[in-house]
């Protein structure tokens, strides 16, 4: 009962923190500005030290919702609680200015149990992209020198909250589905200001985009023994791309409050999807000690219209290699219970400006599992640093170095057995 208590508390404290980064800015990256902003992969605490590998990832320890597919390697006994949370610092730098930001972000909590010997189950909330930018330029205004400031300004986010069942058909054979229910608001903000003695009226901008609609996920995974020592897994995961339900507004304002202000509210209808998405992973562990996986996933947001704009936003890859080293599974130490995780990984994002591709991105990661002292129990804190750079395509665009520090918290409670008393 203590430990239930426990796990209840810590998941009720992660439920809080959780929805206070729901209504705050994660991020302060100006490329947010366009399509759905930053998007967040979905990637559980474990994974993140070896740079996101997951498809073909099978822990009866943690929850893989990348690929539900892997819901059928939870113990059968085991009720699991997970959560995460990242601080980052991000300096960003144009060849000519720079500046600097700090953030923190909730990354997900989920929770997971067998429902048979051939079906898992699994609950919970993910971030599925973050906007938060607030820059400015000054202008002047055309046939004359008189400067004006514009300023573009940008927050909110979509949010997920899944119910997914993995489920075994063969005896090395699985598969899976996350049904997941996505919304969120989108704003967007321009902003021109003229001096006092101007006489063109100052004009505000804002743009909002209520997204209430749905996201479907699909895995599979095949698991082979090649040896005694040696396994691999394969796996697979699909997603469809749709049109968003949402309500879309436009709010404009010409003028100030000092020399008077016309201010216009509008309901209009903008069409916005999400792409149709397909990923690919192999996982080799060899002895239960050496884990080494890929993964590849391919998004096309070339076919996706957003706000009434087709082709707005390109195609987004990645692809990323990771490892896991686990000194000894039946160590009666606390160091060999400790689990070492690097990764690297490179990827395109959606991100169009102009018409043309506006970034590269690829980081390096690192990461440790501690086991949490527990009896009866296989609890981890899951450590990971990461290094991100977003390079820009051309001379006269942005340039981010993000350091991230991630920290995520699993509790494996044995809730489904019968226990002994003499």
């Amino acid at each position: 009962m203590i430990k239930l208590k426990h796990s209840i508390g810590v998941l009720l404290l992660l439920l809080m923190c959780s929805g206070g980064a729901l209504a705050q800015n994660n991020t302060n990256s100006p490329y947010t500005r366009y399509g759905y902003g930053q998007l967040e992969d979905p990637t559980p605490s474990n994974s993140k030290g070896m740079a996101g590998v997951a498809y073909g990832m099978r822990d009866r320890y943690h929850v893989n919702f990348a690929n539900p597919a892997s819901y059928t390697a939870v113990d059968s006994v085991t009720f699991i609680f997970d959560g995460g949370v990242t601080l980052q610092n991000t300096n960003f730098s144009n060849g000519i200015l720079k500046q600097n930001a700090k953030n923190s972000s909730f990354d997900y909590i989920v929770m997971e149990f067998r429902a048979a010997k051939w079906a898992g189950i699994s609950l919970g909330l993910l971030p599925y992209s973050n906007i938060g930018y607030n820059i400015s330029e000054t202008r002047t205004i055309e046939n004359s020198e008189e400067p004006y400031a514009v300023t573009y300004t940008g927050d909110g986010g979509l949010h997920q909250l899944y119910l997914g069942a993995g489920f075994k058909l063969l005896k090395n054979l699985s598969v899976g589905a996350n049904f997941s229910y996505l919304w969120g608001d989108l704003n967007r903000g321009l902003t021109e200001s003229f001096s006092s003695s101007s006489s063109i009226n100052n004009y505000a901008k804002t743009t909002t985009v209520a997204v209430k609609s749905y996201k479907l996920d699909f895995g599979v995974q095949y698991s082979l023994q090649l040896a005694k020592k040696h396994a691999l897994t394969l796996g697979a995961v699909f997603s469809p791309g749709h049109d968003l339900n949402n309500t879309s507004s436009v709010y404009t304002q010409t003028g100030n409050d000092t020399n008077g202000y016309v201010a216009e509210t509008r309901d209009t209808t903008l069409v916005c999807g999400i792409p149709t998405t397909i990923g690919f992973g192999a996982t080799y562990v060899y002895d239960g000690r050496l884990t080494v996986g890929m993964d590849a996933m391919l998004q096309n947001w070339n076919d996706v219209t957003f706000m009434n704009q087709k082709e707005a936003l390109c195609k987004r890859g990645k692809i990323a290699l990771g490892a896991e080293y686990y000194p000894n599974p039946q160590g009666r130490s606390y160091f060999s219970h400790i689990k070492y995780r690097l990764g690297a990984y490179y990827s395109k994002p959606y991100y169009k400006i102009g018409g043309e591709r506006a970034a590269d991105e690829y980081g390096v990661t690192a990461g440790l599992g501690l086991l949490i002292p527990h009896a009866r129990t296989r609890s981890y804190l899951n450590l990971s640093a990461q290094y991100v750079r977003t390079k820009g395509s051309k001379m006269n665009l942005l340039d981010e170095n993000t350091f991230r520090i991630c920290v995520g918290v699993t509790f494996n409670e044995r809730w489904f057995f019968k226990r002994v008393v003499e």
